[in-house]
């Protein structure tokens, strides 16, 4: 068998890439370059547990004093509606009509800009303001702001049977936690639920009421007149000087709204302590209250177990930031007030954390994905041998590290369905370094390949494989560039998948061709052939002269 005197002549892109990164020596340097990048976006890209899904819309509130329900809708609500279906990218109007008030609602397309969509709602209300009718009040233009309306941290706080802290105390304690919650990085909006204002009570007997010939409204007007602040009044005097001076008409004590003087009975006055109880308290009239209620424990080891009035703390974050290090930077500074919180007999319990769920759901799918890579290997080692296995499974970190690189660059976050992303694409990530590592093999093992060079046998097998695969993966990628395309809810909810896997399946086709010649060069090496292959080459050397 004669041997081949002339070069191969590389025909396709996988064959100049082999070629290429073959010897270079800045080869394993990019190798290195590509799994520390891929190490970093998977430490520093946001993690959620499901995708954000961009959510738009507002509210319009327009009030109209003395107006019916009918008149309303006639007036306000229908030819408001009719206007505002004038906008673009609106899909659902919806309207209420009451006494005094109709609030229109609208709902754009999932997908559309949540600033834009604002600016096009409000741009349309001013348009029109010349249209209202009279008596209109301005009307109230309420956006929607999914993005930081669902919280992902709740805190229970509530007092211990230690705490010698008034209600009042304990709200305004609660208060100044949210207030430094609110200057933590990245937290949008925090909220108290169940919480109450300290207030002065008036609790009015209504049979002195009656005794005195009294109504409830002189009652309202005397507290009203204590409770309002006169304005200052400001002058200029004899000699040119400026003069501001005023009333002091604030509250200085429970005894302020007792001795306000409501009206005058048989020629004496009768003062707000005659006919109602005057106390210290919360804000009554808000029923907002949440209770805390303990489950049994066998071992007795809960303090109580009754129900006992809390507050919940409830933390939402900045869209697109990192749920799991918000919630850890939350959880931090209340863990800071533990020793101060046990001595004025305060506990709290975290009811919800999203950023222990995500970095939980991520962690679990990163495991899982672990998992699959050595299935894939051990499958290698029996099909192809352990040095050709080891060179597969290379490729598949380095292809999820592009992958994982060019998503956090685009603003990607870390999530359910990105990850299913690569663990649906798993399978399809291997096969080009799967077919390119058995053309090598199947060149090393033919015979005659003693007398031919070890770098161009590897570039020769990478090269014969490259058109083949080349369409074979880019008809892959072809079946899912149609979900990019899927509108509503489940294409917002989905669309990682389109986004993720032709990335990863283009990084294979990269990846494979650069580094699987490279490391075959460096980890394989030609088999020595026994005797009945050199015989087996004699008999075709004989037949092929036979043959002239």
């Amino acid at each position: 068998m004669e041997n081949r005197k002339e070069p191969y002549v590389v025909k396709d892109i996988a064959g100049k890439l082999g070629q290429g990164f073959l010897r270079n020596p800045l080869t394993a340097v990019l190798g290195i370059v590509i799994l520390a990048l891929g190490w970093i976006a998977l430490n520093t890209m946001p993690r959620e547990e499901d995708p954000q899904i961009a959510i738009s819309g507002g509210g319009v509130i327009v009030a109209m004093p003395g107006a019916t329900p009918l008149e309303i809708e006639n007036i306000i609500s229908k030819p408001l509606e009719k206007k505002l279906r004038e906008i673009q990218g609106i899909e659902h109007v919806y309207s209420m009509s009451m006494d005094n008030v109709g609030i229109v609602n609208v709902m754009y397309f999932i997908g559309e800009n949540r600033e834009d969509s604002n600016l096009k709602l409000y741009d349309k209300i001013m348009q029109n303001m010349d249209q209202m009718p009279k008596g209109v009040m301005q009307p109230l233009i309420k956006p929607f702001d999914i993005d930081i309306d669902v919280p992902i941290v709740t805190i229970a706080l509530y007092q211990t049977e230690k705490s010698k802290l008034s209600i009042a105390d304990f709200n305004e304690k609660i208060r100044d936690l949210r207030h430094r919650m609110n200057s933590i990085d990245n937290v949008a909006k925090t909220t108290l639920q169940g919480s109450h204002k300290e207030q002065y009570n008036v609790e009015v007997d209504m049979g002195k009421l009656s005794a005195y010939h009294l109504s409830m409204g002189q009652i309202m007007m005397a507290v009203k007149q204590l409770a309002v602040n006169v304005p200052d009044v400001k002058g200029r005097s004899a000699d040119n000087k400026l003069v501001i001076f005023g009333i002091s008409n604030a509250i200085a004590s429970i005894n302020d709204i007792k001795n306000v003087m409501v009206a005058n009975y048989r020629g004496s006055p009768i003062y707000l302590r005659d006919v109602a109880e005057v106390k210290e308290g919360i804000d009554k009239q808000n029923f907002q209250d949440v209770e805390l209620i303990f489950r049994a424990n066998e071992d007795k080891s809960q303090p109580f177990s009754k129900n006992i009035a809390q507050i919940t703390l409830t933390v939402s974050k900045l869209a697109g930031t990192n749920a799991v290090f918000v919630a850890q930077d939350v959880i931090k500074l209340i863990e800071a007030q533990k020793e101060e919180f046990k001595k004025l007999g305060i506990d709290y319990l975290i009811t919800r954390n999203y950023g222990e769920r995500a970095n939980h759901a991520v962690d679990e799918l990163m495991h899982h994905l672990v998992i699959t890579i050595i299935i894939i290997a051990i499958m290698l080692v029996f099909a192809l041998g352990w040095r050709e296995s080891l060179i597969v499974t290379f490729s598949v970190p380095a292809i999820l590290a592009i992958t994982l690189f060019i998503a956090w660059m685009s603003g990607q976050t870390m999530n359910r369905i990105t990850l299913f992303a690569f663990l649906l694409s798993l399978g399809l990530l291997v096969d080009a370094a799967i077919i390119v590592i058995e053309n090598i093999h199947r060149h090393l093992h033919t015979p005659g390949v003693e007398d031919r060079e070890m770098g161009e046998l590897l570039v020769e097998a990478t090269d014969e494989v490259g058109g083949p695969t080349n369409i074979a993966t880019l008809a892959i990628i072809m079946t899912m560039v149609p979900m990019a395309f899927v509108g509503g809810m489940m294409g917002s909810f989905m669309k990682p998948i389109p986004y993720n896997v032709p990335v990863a399946l283009f990084a294979s086709l990269v990846v494979a061709y650069i580094f699987t010649p490279y490391l075959s060069l460096k980890l394989l090496k030609k088999p020595e052939h026994p005797e009945n292959h050199k015989k087996e080459e004699e008999k075709i050397e004989e037949k092929k002269e036979e043959e002239n």
